[in-house]
């Protein structure tokens, strides 16, 4: 390709991605459609120009941002809290797998005569987007709620089943299995990458990175880290295994280490830059004139397994234990199909399984369910409010369930690093709290502590009113999730008036958007620790503490603005 032709051709793709996204972002549809829509703009299958005809090399290419999405999501993932997930991973997301595949099958039957194709199909498509629905956990923050610990729990068990599924194609196909490896050598191949990924990631790794560091030299410790990375997806690879899952081991292996903040800093931008053109190029397999030939029969398809996948998925969920909310949000999340289907379908396709009607069909399809997530996602919250709402038993958290009386007690929204400072000063000086986080890890802290810490999203009406925050003395709000602070402070000044808010944020422009939503103080940490830090500095060069003391008061009492940007 010339020169002038690539750079075209970069234009137009950054031209309509940009445009995509800033309308859908602004209509309140999020980014990731954004993108899907910019794909279909600029694919070979759309009536206008195109950027390339090869979506499946661009598409190769861009998931090595599903590489580096799962390497990040790895360093935020400690071991003890994968461990803690074992239950759903092996026994929601394998029931999940089975029962979703067996029932897809069983649709496809009506129109596949081959019950071969059938179930490879079935069990295909009842695999989840790893892509999509971490990248909306993460840009929505809920990783670490409960529903976004079991939606993770079932893709990791769906990026395991990857090996099988690759295992049955070769079996299906009347080419034979000439081509496998035997099942001994197979699994020596697996047990040897995967010791080679954990002798890196223990040991190589961290031991290069603290020379680097010594030497203060950031290029190499960047490159190494994205070695580490490939070197993890490819071994994966090799054994036949997902990439995005050595990625992951990678990173989870990283996690522990005193690095791992510096090693996101660096990641971060190549991974978002390759996540959007990998939802772009999932939007240029579309193809348009295949769906034109069919609608009825293509909507149908999509409506279907899509129904299949969410009854599948909440009726599980509910066997588990898990609430009618965090169920509904769990099954409309992992309905749509997975990118891994653009890969098996093109092995079978090779091996004369399917033919190449059924894997335009089976491509649209995986394209379309894919494409309509995030509106799914918006209508599973829905409905997981409306049925929390609905409970005819609410969670008590009375003197009887907390030990504590509700009159009179201080409110503590998050229990991180922050909250557990505030609750530790509030007990020193005996005063009564009660806490809620969405992290599991930070309620069984705050259990092992021996403080009256429960899980509950501080910015759900319902659990407001459950906690009986009308008596309370006063909320304090540490999280770092600015919509959800937003939501409980709103919900707050309007459900309860006469009850105080402070409140944690990380800049001016958050501590505003608090204090126009009602808070009656907020604190921005980042100035706060720079006031902190310039009172500390002052004094050591001379300056009485009463003179800090009242400059630091003056600037607080003017909301800041002697320091603002």
């Amino acid at each position: 390709m010339e020169l002038s032709s690539f750079v075209f051709s970069a234009i137009v793709l950054l031209s309509a991605a940009a445009i995509s996204v800033a309308l859908f972002k602004h209509l309140g549809l999020g980014s990731i459609l954004g993108l899907l829509v910019a794909g279909i703009v600029v694919g070979p299958h759309s009536p206008g120009p195109y950027v390339t005809a090869h979506v499946d090399d661009v598409r190769n290419f861009t998931e090595l941002g599903v590489v580096l999405l799962l390497f990040m999501i790895g360093l935020e993932m400690q071991p003890k809290r994968l461990w803690a997930l074992r239950r759903e991973v092996f026994g929601l997301g394998t029931i999940q797998i089975l029962l979703s595949g067996l029932a897809i099958s069983a649709y496809v039957s009506i129109y596949e005569p081959s019950w071969r194709v059938a179930l490879l199909i079935g069990l295909t498509l009842a695999l989840s987007s790893t892509a999509l629905v971490m990248q909306l956990l993460h840009e929505r923050g809920d990783l670490a709620t409960r529903h976004g610990n079991a939606t993770f729990a079932v893709l990791l068990m769906q990026d395991l089943a990857v090996v099988p599924m690759l295992a049955i194609v070769p079996l299906l196909s009347d080419l034979g299995t000439t081509t496998s490896l035997p099942f001994a050598e197979q699994a020596l191949n697996v047990v040897g990458m995967l010791a080679l990924v954990i002798v890196f990631g223990r040991y190589v790794v961290p031991f290069a990175l603290e020379r680097l560091l010594r030497q203060s030299n950031r290029e190499a410790f960047a490159l190494v880290v994205m070695l580490a990375v490939f070197l993890a997806a490819w071994a994966m690879h090799q054994a036949g295994l997902s990439m995005a899952l050595g990625a992951f081991m990678m990173g989870m292996l990283l996690s522990t280490s005193r690095f791992s903040f510096q090693i996101q800093a660096h990641i971060e931008p190549f991974k978002g830059l390759l996540m959007s053109l990998f939802f772009v190029s999932v939007g240029m397999s579309i193809d348009l004139p295949a769906i034109a030939d069919e609608p009825w029969l293509m909507a149908q398809h999509v409506l279907v397994i899509l129904a299949i996948k969410l009854a599948v998925l909440f009726g599980i969920a509910r066997l588990f234990g898990l609430p009618r909310g965090v169920a509904t949000r769990v099954a409309f999340l992992l309905a749509q199909n997975g990118e891994f289907g653009f890969v098996l379908f093109g092995f079978a396709k090779t091996l004369g399984i399917i033919d190449s009607h059924t894997f335009v069909i089976a491509v649209g399809v995986i394209s379309v369910s894919m494409m309509l997530t995030p509106l799914l996602v918006k209508l599973g919250d829905a409905l997981a409010r409306r049925a929390e709402r609905r409970k005819n038993a609410p969670v008590d958290f009375t003197y009887e369930k907390t030990g504590i009386q509700p009159k009179g007690r201080v409110v503590i929204g998050g229990y991180g690093r922050v909250g557990h400072t505030v609750a530790t000063l509030l007990e020193v000086n005996k005063i009564p709290f009660i806490a809620f986080d969405t992290n599991p890890t930070n309620v069984e802290r705050g259990v092992r502590d021996g403080r009256a810490v429960f899980y509950g999203n501080i910015g759900d009406l319902e659990l407001l009113r459950a906690a009986q925050v009308g008596s309370a003395t006063l909320v304090i709000l540490t999280i770092d999730h600015g919509p959800t602070a937003l939501r409980a402070v709103s919900h707050i000044r309007t459900a309860f008036p006469r009850v105080p808010v402070i409140a944690r944020a990380r800049d001016l422009e958050a501590c505003g958007n608090l204090l126009r939503a009602g808070a009656s103080r907020v604190y921005p940490e980042a100035i706060e620790s720079s006031l902190r830090l310039g009172a500390e500095a002052l004094q050591m060069l001379g300056v009485s503490t009463d003179e800090v003391d009242a400059m630091l008061q003056g600037v607080r009492s003017q909301g800041y603005v002697q320091v603002a940007e």
